[in-house]
């Protein structure tokens, strides 16, 4: 029988350190007081990895481990927190006396300590875990790592001889994480990562462009098979040979049609970020209130699913022991709920969604996204853009800024196109796209029916914490946007 991931963190987290069940018991002993509403401990340990490729070798290497344990108690709108990298029942102790005194005093803060039981009740689980438990870290040797990128860069190279720089970056990360809970629920979670970023330079009469590209998932390195890595080559290398030969961007109010997958990160910076339940709890999202309105196009569905096989953003349970769901946001046009972690969900009175996460140890959840994406439509890609009489059409981003209070968004395309009476005419460089996301939305006026998720490189930042995330969209038509250009 394979070991379960609550056997394997209790392996990891707690027998090392001679903690025991009623360890766990004391810690919530010190913990709970009469108006403590929730608390929890979240174990973590962690090792990862990076690989630098430039000028045709490998250049640097980095390896990191770090383990520790958070203490969280929540009263009312108030979350106290302590969290210390010994994990031991003296260290517990000290982080509980520490959460305590924060209450105490009112206000939200965090501070830093110095200093499984068969009869637990266990989270609810699914019957299989969403992606492999192997340790990417250890699954190759740093030679086979090496070569990894070697090939990558091979590959590169092979396709065109303008090809001039090739810098890639190879990352792997293995955590284990148990979560237990002051209402006995204990869960625990074995989390592998792997991500291959690559960019490409290449110069054509004198003139230098770029390309990114990249992937990777809940895998270990065995995922980067020779044909993975020539799709990501192949990839970054047409990026940037599509750029040597692209005009300025014009400027002005157009129709926009955008790309499949990747540029899904749109919708989750303009869209996603306004419908995670702490913005709306405050008011502070322009989407707060509005459950069951409209406020987008008839065709347009938004879901955040942190079930999907080996995605980037996917989690058999959430950094609160939840179990991860499917939630769909946006149904058909109608906003139909938020994003929670437990604080928020008490709070608003309504259910857990398991969007609970967090950086690590020494932070606090909060409601985030996982893998989010717009369903398909019934237009094909090809039908869409042959419909634009005069337009941008944005196969793939760059970054972007978004303010969740108002909705408005910065983006920057990395790989666009003008287009007229249907007709693709050139690249473009320079293009920036500028909207306001609840606008945005209503005027969706085209949904392709290829529907597609990006290749595993998504990565998200909300006050000061990062987390892996997926996203995903079918190429979209929205009309009236405006493209900041350079022409």
């Amino acid at each position: 029988m394979q070991t379960s991931h609550l056997e394997i963190a209790r392996d990891t987290l707690l027998s090392p350190y001679s903690l025991t069940d009623s360890s766990i018991e004391t810690v919530f002993g010190d913990i709970m007081t009469h108006d403590a509403d929730y608390a929890d401990l979240y174990f973590q340990y962690s090792r990862s990895e990076g690989w630098s490729l430039e000028e045709g070798r490998v250049k640097s290497g980095s390896f990191n481990i770090d383990q520790g344990v958070g203490v969280r108690v929540v009263s009312g709108e108030k979350t106290a927190f302590a969290y210390s990298d010994d994990i031991s029942l003296p260290a517990l102790r000290d982080a509980a006396v520490a959460t305590r005194s924060i209450a105490r005093a009112g206000g939200n803060s965090a501070t830093k300590t110095t200093a499984q039981n068969q009869n637990s009740r266990a989270a609810s689980s699914r019957s299989s875990s969403l992606y492999t438990r192997n340790d990417p870290v250890s699954s190759f040797s740093d030679a086979e790592k090496v070569r990894i990128l070697e090939r990558l860069e091979q590959f590169a190279r092979a396709i065109d001889p303008r090809v001039k720089e090739v810098m890639g970056r190879l990352s792997g990360e293995y955590e284990v994480v148990m979560v237990a809970r002051h209402d006995g629920v204990i869960a625990a979670d074995v989390r592998p990562l792997v991500h291959i970023g690559l960019t490409i330079i290449a110069e054509q009469n004198g003139r230098r462009e770029q390309g990114h590209t990249g992937g990777g998932g809940r895998y270990d390195y065995h995922y980067f098979t020779d044909d993975v890595l020539r799709n990501i080559a192949a990839a970054g290398v047409r990026e940037a040979l599509i750029n040597l030969d692209a005009r300025p961007a014009p400027a002005g109010q157009m129709t926009v049609v955008l790309g499949a997958g990747w540029p899904g990160i749109l919708l989750h910076e303009a869209i996603g970020h306004s419908l995670e339940g702490d913005f709306n709890r405050k008011g502070s999202s322009v989407f707060s209130g509005r459950i069951g309105e409209r406020i987008a196009a008839d065709d347009v569905t938004v879901v955040d699913d942190g079930t999907m096989q080996d995605r980037r953003g996917s989690l058999n349970i959430d950094d609160e022991g939840n179990p991860s769901q499917r939630n769909v946001l946006i149904e058909n046009g109608i906003l139909k709920g938020y994003m929670q972690d437990t604080l928020n969900a008490r709070l608003m009175k309504t259910a857990v969604t398991g969007n609970a996460r967090r950086e690590s140890y020494a932070h606090i959840p909060m409601p985030r996204m996982t893998n989010t994406y717009m369903l398909g439509g019934k237009r094909s890609k090809e039908e869409i853009v042959a419909s634009i009489k005069r337009g941008l059409y944005a196969v793939n981003f760059g970054g972007g800024q978004v303010d969740t209070t108002s909705g408005k968004f910065v983006f920057s395309a990395s790989e666009a196109y003008m287009v007229e009476n249907g007709k693709i005419l050139y690249p473009v460089v320079g293009a920036t796209l500028i909207g306001n996301g609840i606008e945005s939305l209503k005027h969706i006026t085209m949904i392709g029916n290829d529907m597609q998720l990006d290749s595993g490189v998504g990565v998200c930042g909300k006050e000061g914490q990062s987390v892996p995330v997926g996203v995903g969209q079918p190429t979209l038509m929205i009309e009236g946007l405006t493209v900041g250009g350079t022409a």
